[in-house]
């Protein structure tokens, strides 16, 4: 029996760094949103006790690098599992976007396994293990509206946000990749003042839950944009032509923007043509 398994892409609608950490990395505050652009990943039971991955469009990098063989094997050795599985990643998620790809496909891979192998975790205890390999997997293990902290693994579920009746996220991203060591190394941390005003401002948005009621903001803007102008261009582009919000998602170099309609987001698509690699009109999930 072949099982199917959905990994969902992940914007942020808020994204600071407050403070740089003693191991090195930084502690950042988020609010996380999973929308309905998805990878698609396929499971079988393999008669032999071995991992084996495959691909529609193969990658440039080795499979046991890859964070579905990486994920697979750490449940398989942690719960000492005498079976093996095949894997095949039908990849529509753009890389070195933003949108936690890699890390929504290990999230898939380790719910599907789970229920495959009949290990019995609770999303809590699958969290808890995606956290070893990523920091966006514990999020993406779930889902759905979440507020981040520390190092984006420390989180709070929240009442799903919502987009405005009849309303589309439309993302995009541009043909460059962002490296997240040179977005990081250009900013300075912001504190943490901001971020305890958004936390209060999410306590008091209005019962319909828009997301339109909230500040949109992401740190990484300011340094991306100085290296990336063409992003900054594009998010210029995005609001002159009726985005309600537009912003950065992650380190880069995904945009995405809120419209009034499918049909006003495939006019910016159109627009921006030949400057994007990737283009998704989709809905909060």
């Amino acid at each position: 029996m072949i099982h199917i398994e959905k990994a969902y892409a992940k914007i942020n609608l808020f994204l600071d760094v407050l403070n740089k950490r003693d191991d090195g990395y930084h502690n950042i505050g988020t609010l996380f949103q999973t929308i309905s652009a998805c990878d698609l990943l396929s499971f079988q039971e393999n008669p032999v006790n071995k991992i084996e991955l495959t691909y529609t469009i193969k990658p440039n990098y080795p499979v046991e690098s890859d964070l579905i063989y990486k994920s697979a094997l750490l449940l398989q050795e942690k719960h000492k599992i005498n079976k093996g599985v095949k894997i095949h990643l039908d990849k529509n998620l753009p890389s070195g976007a933003g949108l936690g790809g890699g890390s929504a496909d290990a999230a898939a891979t380790l719910r599907a396994l789970n229920k495959i192998w009949g290990l019995g975790l609770s999303l809590k205890e699958l969290e808890c293990i995606g956290g070893q390999l990523g920091a966006d997997i514990p999020f993406l293990i779930q889902g759905g509206t979440a507020l981040a902290s520390g190092i984006g693994d420390e989180l709070t579920t929240l009442r799903p946000l919502k987009l405005p009746e009849n309303h589309v996220v439309l993302l995009i991203t541009p043909q460059c990749e962002v490296e997240t060591a040179a977005a990081y190394g250009s900013i300075g941390p912001s504190g943490a003042e901001r971020w305890q005003n958004y936390l209060q401002s999410l306590q008091e948005i209005n019962s319909d839950r828009s997301c339109l009621n909230l500040l949109f903001y992401n740190k990484f803007e300011e340094s991306v944009f100085k290296i990336y102008p063409e992003i900054a261009e594009m998010k210029k582009i995005m609001l002159k032509m009726g985005a309600q919000q537009a912003l950065m998602s992650g380190s880069g170099s995904s945009l995405f923007g809120i419209y009034e309609s499918e049909d006003f987001a495939k006019e910016v698509i159109e627009q921006l043509q030949d400057r994007i690699r990737w283009s998704f009109v989709g809905k909060f999930i």
